[in-house]
Protein backbone atom coordinates (compact mmCIF):
# COMPACT_ATOMS: atom_id res chain seq x y z
CA UNK A 1 0.00 0.00 0.00
CA UNK A 2 1.16 3.56 -0.55
CA UNK A 3 0.81 6.74 1.47
CA UNK A 4 -1.91 8.10 -0.83
CA UNK A 5 -4.25 5.24 0.05
CA UNK A 6 -3.48 5.70 3.74
CA UNK A 7 -4.19 9.45 3.56
CA UNK A 8 -7.45 8.75 1.72
CA UNK A 9 -8.49 6.18 4.31
CA UNK A 10 -7.72 8.47 7.23
CA UNK A 11 -9.17 11.60 5.63
CA UNK A 12 -12.66 10.68 6.78
CA UNK A 13 -13.29 11.69 10.43
CA UNK A 14 -15.41 8.63 11.15
CA UNK A 15 -12.73 6.30 9.79
CA UNK A 16 -10.15 8.08 11.94
CA UNK A 17 -12.40 7.51 14.96
CA UNK A 18 -12.72 3.82 14.04
CA UNK A 19 -8.95 3.55 13.61
CA UNK A 20 -8.32 5.26 16.95
CA UNK A 21 -10.70 2.86 18.70
CA UNK A 22 -8.80 -0.06 17.25
CA UNK A 23 -5.51 1.41 18.46
CA UNK A 24 -6.88 0.71 21.95
CA UNK A 25 -7.08 -3.00 21.12
CA UNK A 26 -8.87 -5.69 19.18
CA UNK A 27 -12.63 -5.20 18.78
CA UNK A 28 -15.50 -6.57 16.76
CA UNK A 29 -17.59 -4.27 14.56
CA UNK A 30 -20.29 -3.88 17.22
CA UNK A 31 -17.72 -2.76 19.80
CA UNK A 32 -16.19 -0.33 17.30
CA UNK A 33 -19.64 1.17 16.64
CA UNK A 34 -20.48 1.78 20.30
CA UNK A 35 -20.95 5.49 20.95
CA UNK A 36 -20.76 6.45 17.28
CA UNK A 37 -23.79 7.75 15.43
CA UNK A 38 -23.12 5.42 12.50
CA UNK A 39 -25.02 2.41 11.19
CA UNK A 40 -23.56 -1.08 11.37
CA UNK A 41 -23.29 -1.31 7.55
CA UNK A 42 -21.40 2.02 7.50
CA UNK A 43 -18.98 0.73 10.17
CA UNK A 44 -18.40 -2.36 8.03
CA UNK A 45 -17.65 -0.15 5.02
CA UNK A 46 -15.21 1.97 7.04
CA UNK A 47 -13.48 -1.17 8.30
CA UNK A 48 -13.21 -2.44 4.73
CA UNK A 49 -11.55 0.80 3.58
CA UNK A 50 -9.10 0.67 6.51
CA UNK A 51 -8.36 -3.00 5.80
CA UNK A 52 -7.76 -2.36 2.08
CA UNK A 53 -5.41 0.50 3.00
CA UNK A 54 -3.43 -1.97 5.11
CA UNK A 55 -4.16 -0.16 8.37
CA UNK A 56 -6.38 -2.81 9.92
CA UNK A 57 -6.42 -6.57 9.78
CA UNK A 58 -9.18 -8.96 10.69
CA UNK A 59 -9.06 -12.12 12.75
CA UNK A 60 -11.82 -14.65 12.33
CA UNK A 61 -12.94 -16.76 15.26
CA UNK A 62 -15.63 -19.05 13.93
CA UNK A 63 -18.41 -16.79 12.66
CA UNK A 64 -17.06 -13.76 14.52
CA UNK A 65 -14.63 -11.24 13.10
CA UNK A 66 -12.38 -9.06 15.24
CA UNK A 67 -10.39 -6.12 13.95
CA UNK A 68 -7.05 -4.80 15.09
CA UNK A 69 -4.65 -2.11 13.88
CA UNK A 70 -1.81 -3.43 11.74
CA UNK A 71 1.18 -1.32 12.83
CA UNK A 72 3.03 -2.25 9.65
CA UNK A 73 0.28 -0.49 7.71
CA UNK A 74 1.64 2.87 8.82
CA UNK A 75 5.12 2.17 7.40
CA UNK A 76 4.48 3.84 4.00
CA UNK A 77 3.21 6.93 5.79
CA UNK A 78 6.24 7.04 8.09
CA UNK A 79 8.54 6.60 5.08
CA UNK A 80 6.78 9.52 3.39
CA UNK A 81 7.32 11.72 6.45
CA UNK A 82 10.98 10.68 6.63
CA UNK A 83 11.56 11.92 3.06
CA UNK A 84 10.52 15.40 4.17
CA UNK A 85 12.04 15.41 7.63
CA UNK A 86 15.25 17.05 6.37
CA UNK A 87 13.25 19.67 4.51
CA UNK A 88 11.26 21.11 7.42
CA UNK A 89 13.91 22.24 9.96
CA UNK A 90 15.49 24.66 7.49
CA UNK A 91 12.07 25.99 6.47
CA UNK A 92 11.02 26.47 10.07
CA UNK A 93 14.23 28.35 10.84
CA UNK A 94 13.61 30.64 7.85
CA UNK A 95 10.07 31.22 9.06
CA UNK A 96 11.30 32.08 12.57
CA UNK A 97 13.78 34.55 11.09
CA UNK A 98 11.09 36.12 8.92
CA UNK A 99 8.71 36.44 11.88
CA UNK A 100 11.43 38.08 13.99
CA UNK A 101 12.14 40.56 11.18
CA UNK A 102 8.44 41.36 10.82
CA UNK A 103 8.11 41.83 14.57
CA UNK A 104 10.80 44.52 14.65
Amino acid sequence: MNETEIFKALADPTRRAVFERLVEGEKNATQVREGLDVSQPAISQHLTVLRKAGLVRERRIGRHVNYVVDPNGLTPLLDWFDRYRVYWPARIERLKTLLKELDQ
